[in-house]
């Protein structure tokens, strides 16, 4: 440890500790603009700069490390002489209109920076240069007129995200910053991932949905997690009067670090779908809005006389959407006082059900987010990590610059292949075959007849299986997106590669909470076989045509969901329930941990959670419910051990 004294507060700090970092554990504020706590040092915009005692020049804070007995001054005359020349040369490079931009007033960075220094003028005036506007984004729009080049934006795609989108052009004061090799953004290789708009300290770069919105400071801010896939990534719900303004990364949380997909932060701001408001019951062919009491009464009729009618009594399904509470509510009230034998989840145990299988014969055989983050050889096989659960793509990517290893395995080589040289396309169906070849080839063993099955050459196999051996903490990451009825086999292949190479296996799994309502036992095929009723606890989900299809001639639907659909204008009963955003619960991720996402807006008058509508049948049909969830977890034997 080193003893430091920074304005006279003397702090001990670890060796490798920057000026900046030491000043922030004493409490004491260096301003910055290119830095940021989630990206590597860069020592760019030259605001951090401060007095060391025996120097002879002012040091950057960010970049600088503490040596033992350091004295440094942060707050000298030559220290804010220094920091007011730096800011008037930033604002004379671009067109900064801060009294008219939408972030004025706490939110920018340059400009909070230039009040910290009690500027209230431009000591150089700009240039009034015309840069341009690029639009072509459907989520944000980059504006040159407020970039101040400090490539946070730029390392935070390659650092975080691992995708290299952003760059510089040009030099001086003609420099830019371009997408790939100057295309618009809209037409660029950006995976919308909306960590540059995030970082953006000046709002050049800015959302489509907050822009113009009023002030940052002004907004309630709820953290939560993210219920889109079962990474449960950290976020931040920003909203203003009830109103959903943006979602950002958490940067304080340990799971993603404040780094976020697509998915999570923009689809839920780009919502199309219209909202029910108040239940709905089919009268004289119609249907028409109703009270809860009349629903519910409806619904009880026709559901007191199939009580313990197990097989064509009541098929039910629930989202793996919705939160532990009301999943286990939905189990009580279906598949244990009802006593059907069609209760199943939207997933249908497509992505858990193979897992499970194994789970009960060997708990725990899967690795953790742990395991995936530290990591330095990956293999991923029968996943699109492009499509969904895009952050584990990121860690990926942005791990192989450090020297990772990653191998793709699918029919193409899209989506992350691009970023490797492993990249193996595969003849369709021939995953098993695949396996069974690489473990040969780690063990030593000719592969030469399992090899001829998959399109690979052998050589490639010896490659691979060079790869795999030489890494210290592999992780092999599969799914379930391959045509094959050997998924168990494949499964099980794919535990004794990783043992063979001392690895781990991760399973993605699929929404926010398939873990948990595979615990349940949620995991089967949903059929309609002579069924008097069908109950579809969707949530905000929306349900695919397969299982729409499945529903159409059911002779008495209730559809418990956020939104209007085709299936909503078929159902008998519909009931209005509240959306993510507005209620709260738990969450099971793919790897085990439980986390409790919380409401961050107020639900419509008339609308109610999944949980409340539950219960409320529940209570008709005189039914008693346990809340104790928690037991789940614990007499569960599960493919990952439960945090």
């Amino acid at each position: 440890m080193y003893q430091v004294k920074i304005d006279g507060k003397e702090i001990e700090v670890s060796e490798g500790t920057t000026v900046l970092n030491a000043a922030r554990q004493a409490g004491i504020e260096i301003p910055t603009l290119c830095d940021h706590p989630a990206l590597e040092p860069y020592g760019g915009c030259r605001l951090c700069l401060v007095e060391v005692e025996g120097a002879r020049t002012l040091q950057p804070a960010c970049t600088l490390p503490v040596t033992n007995n350091m004295v440094i001054h942060t707050d000298t005359s030559k220290v804010s002489s220094a920091r007011k020349f730096v800011l008037s040369m930033i604002f004379s490079e671009r067109n900064h209109f801060c009294p008219y931009c939408q972030v004025s007033g706490g939110d920018c960075e340059l400009q909070n920076a230039a009040y910290d220094e009690e500027m209230t003028h431009w000591p150089l005036q700009p240039n009034w240069q015309v840069f341009e506007v690029d639009a072509s984004h459907p989520y944000f729009v980059l504006d040159h007129n407020r970039c101040i080049l400090c490539r946070r934006c730029v390392r935070a795609c390659g650092e975080l995200v691992g995708n290299f989108t952003l760059g510089m052009e040009e030099r001086g004061s003609k420099t830019l910053l371009m997408a790939d090799l100057g295309v618009p953004l809209g037409s660029s290789s950006c995976i919308s991932c909306g960590t540059c708009v995030q970082i953006c300290p000046t709002g050049a770069l800015i959302d489509r949905w907050s822009a113009y919105r009023g002030q940052q400071t002004d907004t309630e801010k709820t953290q939560s997690i993210c219920v889109s896939c079962s990474l449960s990534c950290g976020i931040e719900v920003i909203s203003r009067n009830n109103s959903l303004l943006r979602v950002d990364g958490n940067w304080d949380a340990n799971r993603n670090g404040g780094v976020i997909c697509e998915i999570g932060r923009f689809r839920p701001m780009d919502e199309k779908r219209q909202r029910l408001l108040t239940p709905l019951v089919r009268k004289d062919g119609v249907l028409k809005a109703a009270t809860w009491d009349e629903a519910f009464k409806i619904i009880s009729q026709k559901f007191q006389p199939l009580l313990g009618i197990k097989d064509n009594g009541v098929a039910a399904i629930a989202s793996t959407r919705l939160p532990a509470e009301a999943l286990h509510a939905f189990k009580q009230i279906f598949n244990g006082k009802l006593g059907s034998n069609m209760v199943t989840s939207t997933e249908e145990g497509i992505f858990t059900a193979v897992s499970a299988e194994i789970g009960r014969e060997k708990p725990g055989f899967e690795g953790n987010y742990t395991d995936l983050k530290s990591a330095d050889t990956f293999m991923l096989i029968g996943a699109d990590l492009t499509k969904s659960h895009q952050v584990a793509g990121f860690i990926m990517k942005r791990a192989i610059p450090a020297g990772a290893k990653l191998i793709t395995v699918g029919q193409e080589a899209g989506g992350i292949g691009a970023f490797t040289p492993y990249a193996m396309e595969i003849t369709k169906g021939s995953e098993m075959s695949f396996v069974a070849a690489l473990k040969a080839a780690v063990a030593g063993i000719d592969c030469q007849a399992m090899a001829q099955k998959t399109g690979l050459e052998v050589v490639e196999y010896e490659k691979l299986a060079s790869v795999l051996k030489a890494a210290q903490k592999a992780v092999i990451v599969y799914g379930t997106d391959y045509e094959s009825k050997q998924k168990t086999e494949i499964t099980k292949s794919l535990i004794d590669l990783a043992a063979a190479i001392n690895g781990k296996v991760v399973s993605i799994k699929g929404k926010a909470n398939g873990l948990f309502a595979s615990l349940l036992g949620l995991d089967q095929s949903f059929k309609i076989n002579g069924h008097q009723a069908a109950f579809v606890a969707l949530g905000d989900e929306e349900l695919t045509q397969s299982l729409a299809k499945k529903l159409e001639d059911v002779p008495f639907l209730v559809m418990q969901t956020s939104y209007h659909s085709a299936s909503t204008a078929k159902a008998d009963v519909v009931l209005p329930t509240t959306i993510w955003s507005e209620q709260e619960g738990h969450y099971l991720s793919f790897d085990g941990v439980t986390q409790k996402a919380n409401k961050a807006l107020q639900s419509p008058v008339d609308v109610k959670t999944n949980l409340e509508v539950l219960e409320a049948i529940a209570a008709r049909l005189k039914l008693s419910l346990s809340s104790d969830w928690q037991t789940v977890l614990k007499s569960t034997t599960s493919p990952v051990e439960i945090a």
